[in-house]
């Protein structure tokens, strides 16, 4: 394996996103049709799109570490992060690809040429690929016209952003993942002084995490309201 390869194979990829730890909400089909793929016996391509904090992250990352758990090498990696489409070479040697971010390179042609024949790679050696990005294939700035038939080629799936109720039982396994009792009245105030969003909450859930060992005390509201108020 190439050390472009390792490098793709260890970019991003968090350990702690498992399929077990993605509360599905609205997502119960899409989740399903990720797993098959990360177990080997799902659709040869996915392509999942949603809005920011709906899940395209930790589904990617979830199904590589599904992959990896299996002893077989997997790789993720965020086109929005990645500085050159060199990274996508030799990809098709690996058992799973999982490329998020892909509107960032769209319009780009040096990107959208590697990102065209990279597919094809994938497809000739029968390696499965997950696709993400914050819109369909239909919504993508995309110039090369073989590109886009390709990234409509598998299944298009949308991720619906979890209500209150879902990000509610994520604030309370990722608790429970730490070894937190979180109180409900904890909760209420964090979705009443935080924004909304699951990325902001789960940041709040760090800090009084944080907070917490540093003053060893147990989380509870007067906690939240100095540390969060």
């Amino acid at each position: 394996m190439s050390d472009t390869i390792q490098y793709v194979f260890d970019f991003g990829t968090q350990a702690q996103h498992t399929f077990e730890q993605f509360v599905p909400g609205a997502n119960a089909v899409t989740l399903g049709l990720v797993m098959r793929v990360a177990e080997r016996v799902g659709e040869p391509q996915l392509y999942v799109w949603g809005a920011p904090a709906s899940g395209k992250t930790h589904v990617l990352q979830a199904a590589c570490q599904r992959m990896g758990a299996h002893g077989l090498p997997a790789a993720y990696l965020s086109l929005a992060e990645a500085l050159h489409p060199g990274v996508l070479d030799g990809l098709e040697q690996l058992a799973l690809v999982a490329l998020d971010d892909i509107q960032a390179v769209m319009g780009l042609d040096a990107w959208e040429v590697a990102l065209f024949d990279l597919i094809n790679r994938l497809r000739e050696q029968q390696v499965p690929l997950l696709l993400a990005a914050d819109v369909p294939p239909s919504g993508l700035a995309v110039r090369l016209p073989d590109l886009a038939s390709r990234l409509a080629w598998g299944p298009v799936l949308r991720l619906e952003v979890l209500d209150d109720a879902g990000k509610r039982e994520v604030l309370r396994a990722h608790a429970q993942e730490r070894g937190m009792e979180l109180p409900d009245d904890v909760v209420h105030f964090m979705f009443a002084h935080l924004p909304r969003g699951l990325p902001s909450l789960l940041a709040g859930l760090e800090q009084l995490d944080r907070a917490s060992m540093e003053r060893q005390r147990r989380i509870t509201l007067p906690l939240a309201r100095e540390v969060l108020g």
